[in-house]
C-alpha cells in the first residue's frame, strides 16, 4: 500500500526570536541545510520548530521558561511579540498558514493572537477558521469550511493555552487537528553519544529519544516488529563502518537492557559503552532515518561531530531518501556534508550590521549554479570563498547582486 505524502512545511517567518529580529524563507525544500559561522543564528533558527514542538507537547509555560521566559528569549531592544508563522501543505488541501504571537504579561507568556486560514480556491480571500486572541476566539467545526461563517465561539480556560493544541484533541475539529498531530509528531534531535552507551530498562520502543538514550529500546523493537527494516540498518552500518558485523540488544536479569555492537573477526561482542563515538552516532542516525513510521519533521544539529568526512556526503544522501517520508533540517559546519545538497536546499546564514540574523539561499548567491553547472561541488565552493558570506574570517554582509564570478574551465 502506498503511503500518502506527508504534510511539508514550504514558508517560514520569525520574528523577535532572540537574533531572529525578522526572517522568512521561503520554497523551503524536503531537504534544507542552515550554514554559517558560529553564532550566526543556525541554532536559534534550529530552537524555533524546538519551541513550538514543546509548546504543543508540554504547553507553553515550560517551554517558555526553560528558556529563560522573554528576557532572554525576546530580541533585544524589541516591543512586539515573538511570531512564528509557518505555510504548509496537506495532500488535497490548500496551502494552509498557521499564525502564533507570544508574549509575555507580568511575567507569565501569553499568546496574544492565534490563527489558521487558508484560501478559497485559487484567487479567493483568505478564511480563518480559527482565530484567537488571549484565550478567546472561534473555530469552525468540520473538515472544509462552507461559504458561510459558522464558526463558534470556544473559549479556552487561560490566555497561555495554545486553540490549536486543546482543539485539535476533539473530533469536531479535524483540521484542527491535523495541525496538531503534524507538530506533535516533529522530532528535533539533540544527540549525545554518552547517552547512547546506557543501559535503559527492558522493553521495546518505536521512537527513537532526542537525546538518542533509548537507542537499545528501539533496536529490540526493531528486532522484533521490523526485523527486515533494521537488516537493511544493518547493511548501510556496515558499508560505513568496516567490520561491523551485527548490533544486539539483550535483556539483563535485572531488567536493564544491554546494547552490544559484534565486530566480524572476533567472536564475541563489545558493549555498546566502550564501541566508538562514531559508530554509535551512524547507527542511531541510521535507526531515525529508516524509521518504519517516520516522523513527519526531522531536525538534525551538526551531524558531523564525530563522524567521518568521507561519511558524510552517503549521510546526505540517506536525508535525501527519507525525504521522501519526511522532511528534514539540519545545521551543518561541514563542506562535506554541503558536498551533497542542491543550491536550492541550502540557506546561508550570517549577521547584519545591526547584528540580526539574515538568510540567503545559496541558488541565489551570483556565480554558485554556473559553477555547479562547470562540476564545483557546493562545499568546495564554500571553502574557497564562492559565497561571499558564512565565513567566520570575513566580515559579513550580503553577497553583491552586482558581482558575479565566471566558473573556471
Amino acid at each position: 500500500m502506498k503511503q500518502s505524502a506527508p504534510a511539508r512545511i514550504e514558508y517560514l517567518r520569525v520574528e523577535n526570536y532572540r537574533a531572529l529580529k525578522q526572517v522568512e524563507i521561503k520554497n523551503i525544500t524536503p531537504v534544507t541545510a542552515l550554514l554559517g559561522p558560529n553564532g550566526s543564528g543556525k541554532s536559534t533558527f534550529f530552537d524555533v520548530f524546538a519551541f513550538l514542538s514543546e509548546c504543543f507537547e508540554f504547553g507553553l509555560r515550560r517551554a517558555w521558561d526553560r528558556r529563560g521566559r522573554a528576557k532572554e528569549l525576546k530580541t533585544r531592544g524589541s516591543d512586539g511579540p515573538i511570531v512564528i508563522e509557518i505555510k504548509y501543505r496537506e495532500t488535497g488541501f490548500p496551502i494552509i498558514t498557521y499564525h502564533l504571537a507570544v508574549d509575555e504579561h507580568r511575567g507569565a507568556p501569553v499568546v496574544v493572537e492565534e490563527w489558521l486560514q487558508w484560501r478559497r480556491g485559487r484567487h479567493g480571500k483568505p478564511f480563518r477558521f480559527l482565530d484567537y486572541r488571549e484565550g478567546h476566539g472561534r473555530a469552525i467545526s468540520g473538515e472544509l469550511p462552507d461559504e458561510q461563517d459558522n464558526r463558534l465561539e470556544i473559549p479556552l480556560k487561560s490566555s497561555d493555552l495554545i486553540a490549536v493544541n486543546a482543539l485539535g484533541q476533539f473530533a469536531d475539529h479535524p483540521r484542527v487537528g491535523a495541525l496538531r498531530d503534524f507538530i506533535t509528531g516533529w522530532y528535533v534531535s539533540y544527540f549525545s553519544v554518552d547517552d547512547t552507551r546506557g543501559q535503559p530498562e527492558a522493553g521495546p520502543q518505536e521512537r527513537l529519544s532526542r537525546t538518542g538514550d533509548n537507542l537499545a529500546n528501539v533496536i529490540q523493537y526493531l528486532i522484533e516488529q521490523h526485523p527486515d527494516r533494521l537488516e537493511r540498518i544493518f547493511n548501510v552500518l556496515r558499508a560505513r563502518v568496516p567490520r561491523v558485523e551485527s548490533v544486539l540488544a539483550d535483556p539483563m536479569p535485572d531488567g536493564r537492557l544491554l546494547l552490544q555492537i559484534k565486530d566480524a573477526p572476533f567472536e564475541h561482542p563489545i558493549l555498546a559503552r566502550f564501541a566508538s563515538d562514531g559508530t554509535l552516532k551512524m547507527l542511531a542516525y541510521l535507526v531515525l532515518l529508516y524509521d518504519p513510521n517516520l516522523p513527519s519533521f526531522i531536525g538534525i544539529e551538526e551531524p558531523e561531530n564525530f563522524l567521518h568526512p568521507r561519511l558524510l556526503p552517503e549521510l546526505g544522501e540517506e536525508c535525501r531518501a527519507a525525504s521522501e517520508r519526511g522532511q528534514l533540517l539540519v545545521t551543518t559546519h561541514s563542506p562535506f556534508f554541503v558536498n551533497a545538497l542542491r543550491p536550492e536546499e541550502l540557506r546561508v546564514l550570517y549577521r547584519d550590521e545591526a547584528g540580526y540574523t539574515q538568510t540567503v539561499r545559496a541558488a541565489d548567491i551570483p556565480g554558485v549554479v554556473e559553477f555547479m553547472g562547470a562540476g564545483a561541488s557546493l562545499g568546495h565552493l564554500w571553502m574557497e570563498g564562492r559565497f561571499g558570506l558564512g565565513d567566520p574570517l570575513v566580515n559579513q554582509g550580503a553577497p553583491s547582486r552586482t558581482r558575479r564570478q565566471r566558473p573556471r574551465g
